[in-house]
C-alpha cells in the first residue's frame, strides 16, 4: 500500500506572486524520485470543488457580513477536505493548494479584524488537528504587492483593499509562521523569479 501523500500550501497577500510559481513547483515536485508514481493534485481555495467554486464567486464579488464571509470560507473548506484533499492524500497522492486556512486567519482575522478565537473554533470544527505538511509563504511589502495588482486584471473585492488592510493581513501571516515554524518556509517575494525558484528548489529538496 502506498504511503499517505503530503499536503503543501502556497500563501501570501494578493500580489505576492505565488500563483506565478504554482505550476512550476508542481512540475518540479512531480519529477522528484520521492513522488514517483504519485499524482500531484493542484487545487485552490476558496474553490477546488463545484460547491467551492460557487462560493468563490460569491465571496470575491458580493458584499456580505464579516462573519458570513468567514463561515462561507470554512464551509467551502470542509467540502474541499472531504471531496478532494483527504481522498487524494489517503490514495498516496500529493496535494498542492493555492491558499488554505492560514489565508482565513490572515484575511478575515488580520485584515478584517474577526476575533481569532472564533476562527480557531471553526478551524477545530472543520479540520480537527489537520494542517499542511508544508506552507510556502510568499512575503512581500504591501506597496510592492499593490503595484503588481494594479498592473494585473480588474480587482476583486479583496484585491481592491487598502495597503493598511494588506499590512494587517501580512502581519497575521507572519504571526502564523512564527507560531508554527516547523511547517512554514518563507520566501522573499521581492526577488527575481530565478532567485525565488532557487529558494523553492531548496524547499523541494527538504521534502
Amino acid at each position: 500500500m502506498m504511503a499517505r501523500g503530503k499536503f503543501i500550501t502556497f500563501e501570501g497577500i494578493d500580489g505576492a506572486g505565488k500563483t506565478t510559481h504554482l505550476e512550476w513547483f508542481r512540475d518540479r515536485l512531480a519529477a522528484k524520485p520521492a513522488v514517483a508514481g504519485r499524482t500531484v493534485v493542484m487545487t485552490r481555495e476558496p474553490g477546488g470543488t463545484p460547491l467551492g467554486e460557487a462560493v468563490r464567486e460569491i465571496v470575491l464579488h458580493q458584499p456580505m457580513d464579516l462573519e458570513t464571509e468567514a463561515l462561507l470560507m470554512f464551509a467551502a473548506r470542509r467540502e474541499h477536505l472531504a471531496r478532494v484533499i483527504e481522498p487524494a492524500l489517503a490514495h498516496g497522492d500529493w496535494v498542492l493548494s493555492d491558499r488554505f486556512t492560514d489565508a482565513t486567519f490572515a484575511y478575515q482575522g488580520g485584515g478584517r479584524g474577526l476575533p481569532r478565537d472564533k476562527l480557531e473554533t471553526l478551524e477545530r470544527w472543520v479540520q480537527g488537528g489537520f494542517q499542511p505538511d508544508l506552507t510556502v509563504l510568499f512575503d512581500v511589502p504591501p506597496d510592492t504587492a499593490s503595484e503588481r495588482r494594479s498592473a494585473a486584471r480588474e480587482p476583486d473585492r479583496f484585491e481592491s483593499e487598502t495597503d493598511a488592510f494588506f499590512t494587517r493581513t501580512r502581519a497575521e501571516y507572519l504571526r502564523r509562521a512564527e507560531e508554527a515554524p516547523y511547517r512554514f518556509a518563507i520566501v522573499d517575494s521581492t526577488q527575481s523569479i530565478d532567485a525565488i525558484r532557487k529558494k523553492l528548489e531548496e524547499v523541494i529538496a527538504s521534502l
